[in-house]
């Protein structure tokens, strides 16, 4: 098998490669895809146009949804099919694709089999992590999900330079926060000293590493997953290429065959004999496609995702080249996720994803009106889904998070972090406003100032009760594992009163698209007609959600990733594939 090569390598300057599958982009579909295929005896060449690889799955937090996986089962929670797949009509509802999500169900526990007893992948269960709409019939309260355990960067010999950091914002220099009991921890720093001291031995390893390593070694969440794939593919022998854009497929003998690439030294041809795979992340910032299927977004501009900036939508240009269609047939095009805008030293702003402390107790959302428009513990899908809602026709849609000094010394507030952080320089760029009373901030936001005020004060005197009559905020599994359990009589809900006060401005974003290529459930393209594209395979976001634009719970991206990759690989290869990964191989 030929050994894998970098950018960098030699082995890359101007030469043409012969391969059995050529994948388009590395991260999680992608690599799940290379790394199955290549176990099944397959010579896979993966290309990623940036100079890194990892894609979005490096930047998200590695949840994979995957009902009735072994991690589950071994836990002692057992469930029928019949439960997830109950759960999965009622939650998509008209787009439901019985072959799509059936394959699915059959095949992931099947692929978490797979990876960890041929490849370097290790789990952690989430038998403790709900489904987020716990009131639909068949929601779980834990057992179908899975993340990856943490994984020390070394591992990946030199390739580890070449590995997507993780995403600055969100980690504290660089260096990535695990969920679960480990952001606890960083949360309770400054009022538990067993948290304290777990916190500095993790910064100091952390410090000792940019000395040493010039960047972290613990990979925690998608990090991991990516690191963790990415070693897979590396001792499977598949060739990893950073820097090798694809610029347009080869077709021969009535089959995708290969691609023109694009390389630091000039173009080459990669030919495939047996499978192009498509997986370049979807179209989150392709702003023509996003001016054409996001009604909020008239000019392609009223939207900002928090995927990596490569995600430009070439996978599906690369399709519809060859004659691929785009499934329309769907609820919402987008996984659609609150935002903030982060103004950077440079000049550039960044992207941040409110996913965590929007359900911790004492913060509220509310429109320039100054009303409440959500359960701000609610999936960040749906709160983004109620806010394109609320906002009339032609009028900005934007929101603010509002906190007081507690809230934002305990938990903190967008990119501002929890004490002992500093967040003064976001006070000065106008990313974080604060006043002394609530009439003051509303002034500084723009917000009714009269609204806000009943607003906060009718949260108040519920808060105190922990009810909350208009959007039963903490009355879900899912609200509460996000609130703070420590919090007593709902982890959600605490009185906003402590001045000075906060807020940060929410405009629309996503973390990542649902609308892609139409694709049967082996993962082949399809054409107008609905057949088969001989050679061509597209996963992860290139791949229409089995979703059907619906946000069930958490993971549903990367576990239909992972999934679809694992089943394409086996198709290419010619391997029947049955529901227990033993029969399968």
């Amino acid at each position: 098998m030929t050994p894998h090569t970098t950018a960098s390598s030699p082995q890359t300057q101007r030469q043409d490669l012969q391969c059995d599958v050529l994948v388009i982009g590395s991260g999680a579909g992608g690599l799940a895809t290379a790394v199955t295929a290549a176990k099944l005896g397959l010579d896979v060449v993966v290309i990623e146009k940036e100079p890194v690889y990892g894609g979005t799955t490096a930047w998200s937090g590695g949840w994979m949804w995957i009902p009735r996986n072994p991690l589950a089962l071994r836990g002692g929670i057992r469930e029928d099919r019949s439960a997830p797949l109950a759960y999965l009509r009622q939650e998509i509802g008209e787009h439901y694709s019985a072959s799509h999500v059936e394959a699915f169900l059959d095949h992931g526990p099947a692929m978490i089999e797979f990876f960890e007893r041929h490849t370097a992948l290790r789990f952690v269960d989430g038998n403790a992590v709900p489904d987020f709409h716990g009131n639909t019939p068949h929601a779980a309260l834990g057992g179908r999900s899975v993340s990856v355990q943490p994984f020390d960067a070394r591992e990946l010999g030199p390739h580890g330079r070449d590995m997507r950091p993780p995403l600055d914002l969100i980690s504290l220099w660089g260096m990535g926060i695990a969920s679960g009991a480990e952001l606890r921890h960083f949360l309770r720093a400054m009022r538990s000293l067993s948290s304290f001291a777990y916190v500095t031995r993790r910064v100091l390893g952390h410090w000792r590493d940019l000395l040493v390593h010039g960047r972290g070694m613990r990979l925690v969440n998608g990090n991991a997953l990516a690191a963790r794939l990415a070693k897979s593919a590396f001792d499977a022998g598949v060739r990893v290429l950073t820097s090798h854009a694809a610029r347009r497929l080869i077709e021969q003998d009535g089959r995708v065959a290969g691609a023109v690439v694009q390389t630091p030294a000039g173009e080459i041809t990669v030919r495939a004999g047996r499978a192009v795979v498509l997986a370049c992340g979807g179209f989150p910032h392709d702003v023509e496609r996003k001016k054409a299927l996001f009604d909020h977004a008239p000019t392609g501009r009223e939207h900002w995702s928090a995927a990596v900036p490569s995600c430009t939508g070439d996978g599906l240009r690369l399709g519809e080249s060859v004659g691929a269609r785009l499934e329309h047939r769907t609820d919402s095009p987008g996984a659609w996720a609150p935002v903030s805008l982060v103004p950077r030293a440079d000049g550039s702003q960044g992207v941040y994803p409110h996913l965590i402390e929007r359900a911790k107790p004492g913060v509220v959302a509310v429109t320039a009106q100054g009303k409440r428009f959500v359960n701000e513990a609610d999936s960040y899908f749906d709160f983004m889904e109620a806010l394109l809602k609320t906002v009339p026709p032609g009028q900005t849609v934007h929101a603010w998070l509002l906190c007081d000094h507690r809230f934002i010394r305990r938990y903190g507030l967008g990119a501002a972090k929890p004490a002992p952080m500093p967040f003064g320089h976001l006070i000065r760029s106008g990313y974080l406003k604060r006043a002394d009373d609530l009439a003051q901030l509303a002034q500084a936001c723009g917000i009714d100032s009269a609204a806000l005020q009943a607003t906060v004060a009718q949260y108040n005197l519920h808060a105190r009760s922990g009810h909350d009559p208009l959007f039963a905020k903490g009355q879900t599994a899912y609200n509460r594992v996000q609130g703070d359990p420590t919090h007593a009589p709902n982890p959600c809900m605490a009185p906003i009163e402590h001045g000075p006060f906060y807020a940060v401005r929410i405009v629309p974003g996503s973390l990542g698209t649902f609308t892609g290529l139409r694709t049967d459930a082996s993962a082949r393209v399809l054409d107008a007609r609905d057949q088969p594209i001989a050679g061509l395979y597209a996963c992860g976001n290139d791949m229409h959600s089995v979703m059907g634009g619906r946000y069930p719970s958490g993971g549903i991206t990367l576990g239909p990733a992972l999934t679809f990759g694992f089943i394409a690989a086996h198709d290419m290869a010619g391997v029947p594939l049955q529901s227990a990964y033993p029969q399968a191989a």
